[in-house]
């Protein structure tokens, strides 16, 4: 079987679009990344001429849709996607619901028929009503599992395996967790893991109640980690996390001193705040690109049978996070 541009991609450990334009603008790439996916792509027999996908039909536009574009990672996330999607030749659009069910329901239907495809990403509405708002126009989830539809998951396993192993290595034997909202795929996917992964190490762990995903959400819930008497605080995102360490402060408590404190998602933002936070990252930027390779092969007539690709995730350790003070202990 021939290779695809999605393995040469990963072979050479470069982005999906830096492999292609490998083959479609070598000279917008170094030479030294040139040569990488040259070199993966003949180690692996690809044949651009071969793979090549074809064009997509005359004024080809998909469309993106996202809760927030003012949370950096789907700022990120789009702009990964319209970088894709502009190499395909597709007009890609943006709709941002304000994390708001209603919205996201008038969106789809507004957009189905008009649309030549439709990505949805990290959507406040169940699957069944999605695919159904979609109708026949070919979707790919981004963030919310479903079967007969390509889905593209960010996978919590291994970040918070991380995080809770380094946390329980710091000595935290008491850890809460700060969700984000009752209708994300994310929230519930990551406090699965993360009571399982707790209960493995033998370590408390107190769920908080739902929280909007943004810094004030955070900050509101900075009490409620106090007075559980957490010494470490996993956060359903980094806006929500960087709301508790402020929050914190303002209570007197300082991290990593008082409180570790981990995000999800390892936004720019976290390594430039004082103390940097530790953070889980997710390649929000790969899922932006491949959601989109995945609609334009469904626009396009090559669909398959629908596939899930999950995308793992990585501890990133930074200033937020320390050994727990035996007063705390």
């Amino acid at each position: 079987m021939a290779a695809t541009l999605t393995e040469v991609a990963k072979h050479a450990e470069v982005a999906l679009s830096t492999a292609s334009r490998a083959f479609s603008e070598p000279g917008r790439l170094g030479a030294d990344t040139l040569r990488k996916v040259l070199a993966a792509a003949q180690e692996l027999g690809y044949d651009p001429g071969r793979t090549r996908h074809p064009a997509p039909p005359r004024g080809g536009t998909v469309a993106v849709v996202v809760p927030d574009i003012a949370n950096p990672v789907f700022g990120a996330f789009v702009k990964a996607a319209q970088a894709e999607g502009w190499h395909r030749s597709q007009t890609v659009l943006l709709a941002d619901t304000a994390f708001d069910p209603d919205r996201e329901r008038d969106v789809l239907a507004h957009l189905r028929g008009r649309a030549d495809g439709i990505v949805v990403c990290s959507p406040r509405l169940d699957a069944a009503e999605l695919l159904a708002l979609c109708g026949r126009t070919p979707a790919v989830l981004v963030n919310r599992a479903a079967t007969g539809v390509d889905c593209v998951l960010s996978d919590a396993t291994d970040g918070l395996r991380q995080a809770v192993d380094y946390l329980t290595a710091l000595g935290h034997r008491h850890l809460a967790y700060v969700q984000g909202s009752a209708r994300s795929w994310s929230n519930a996917h990551r406090l699965g893991i993360v009571t399982a992964l707790a209960e493995q190490a033998g370590a408390r762990l107190d769920v908080l109640g739902h929280q909007a995903e943004t810094v004030a959400g955070g900050t509101a819930a900075a009490a409620g980690v106090l007075a559980a008497g957490a010494t470490a605080v996993i956060a359903h995102n980094d806006l929500v996390a960087l709301g508790v360490v402020s929050g914190a402060r303002v209570l007197g408590v300082h991290a990593p001193d008082g409180l570790s404190v981990v995000g999800f998602d390892d936004i720019p933002l976290a390594e430039i705040t004082h103390p940097a936070l530790t953070s889980i990252a997710a390649p929000i930027e790969r899922a932006g690109a491949v959601s989109l390779e995945l609609l334009g092969r469904a626009v396009a007539g090559q669909r398959t049978l629908p596939r899930t690709l999950r995308l793992p995730t990585q501890l990133v350790v930074r200033g937020t996070t320390g050994p727990v003070r035996e007063e705390t202990a």
